[in-house]
């Protein structure tokens, strides 16, 4: 990875992607995003992995973009150097519709603090387990910006108008627990547990589970908010048929009359 500013491992069938800028909470450079993409890159070119973990290094999950890419010198042109719309087109929005696309299921591990595009990051996977201690910042309103990476679509789906209008106009911190209650996030790791740990465990599972079905999953709740009942009835009926032509399906199938356990793998 570029300057390492990302980490990959594999555990088993999980991948770990680690955001590796402590000194800066993990704040988004141009380089760590192509280094995230070359991870997505890696995991989609090798079928061995069936869930993905992202997490912080250091006392932080992601602080959004690093303000420090941007040119705020004085003198011509500032308004047009200090843009924030083409880093946003060029680097968090791929960023946000590969990690959606990703063939295999994702889980946020939420160490610390997740503020900005940081807290889209961790919502735009299918699951995150936060920290005990961890926070949520819509921090854009402070610095006289809106939430981006998805934050918007991601907060009024996640959390309702009311409570999306409050934490992204108002900037105020959001607990884990909140997080939770709210429907931000999936869970809060037990006192004392890291949050890693818990989102190993559940990644775990998940990869030995049908990962196709999974993803078709993410894909039909994701679709159902804009779909009419309708449009969503086809969708799920065409979705069957495609995964009906699957290992999976007809393994699963057998092992439930056979009342034995599955062996999924993934195809």
């Amino acid at each position: 990875m570029t300057e390492q500013n990302v980490l990959y491992e594999t555990r088993g069938a999980v991948a770990l992607v680690t955001l590796n800028r402590p000194q800066a909470l993990n704040s988004f450079t141009r380089r760590m995003h192509q280094a995230l993409w070359d991870a997505f890159d890696r995991i989609e070119a090798d079928k061995a992995i069936r869930a993905l973990v992202i997490t912080g290094a250091g006392r932080g999950f992601c602080a959004g973009a690093d303000l420090a890419e941007f040119d705020f010198e004085p003198g011509p042109d500032l308004v047009k150097r200090a843009d924030p719309g083409p880093v946003i087109d060029q680097c968090f929005n791929p960023t946000v519709r590969k990690l959606q696309a990703l063939r295999v299921p994702t889980i946020a591990a939420v160490n610390g603090v997740a503020a900005g595009a940081g807290a889209s990051l961790a919502m735009t996977c299918d699951l995150a387990v936060a920290a005990s201690n961890a926070t949520f910042i819509q921090a854009f309103s402070k610095i006289g910006l809106v939430p981006d990476a998805g934050g918007t679509w991601f907060l009024i789906k996640k959390l309702g108008l009311a409570r999306a209008m409050g934490t992204a106009m108002l900037g105020d911190k959001v607990s884990a627990k909140d997080a939770k209650e709210w429907g931000m996030i999936w869970d809060v790791a037990a006192e004392g547990e890291d949050c890693v740990d818990a989102a190993m465990k559940l990644a775990q599972r998940l990869a030995t589970m049908p990962t196709k079905a999974l993803v078709e999953t993410r894909k039909l709740l994701r679709a159902a908010a804009s779909n009419e009942l309708d449009q969503q009835l086809d969708a799920e009926r065409d979705t069957q048929s495609a995964l009906g032509k699957t290992h999976d399906y007809i393994e699963g199938v057998m092992a439930f009359r056979e009342k034995r356990p599955a062996n999924f793998k993934g195809e």
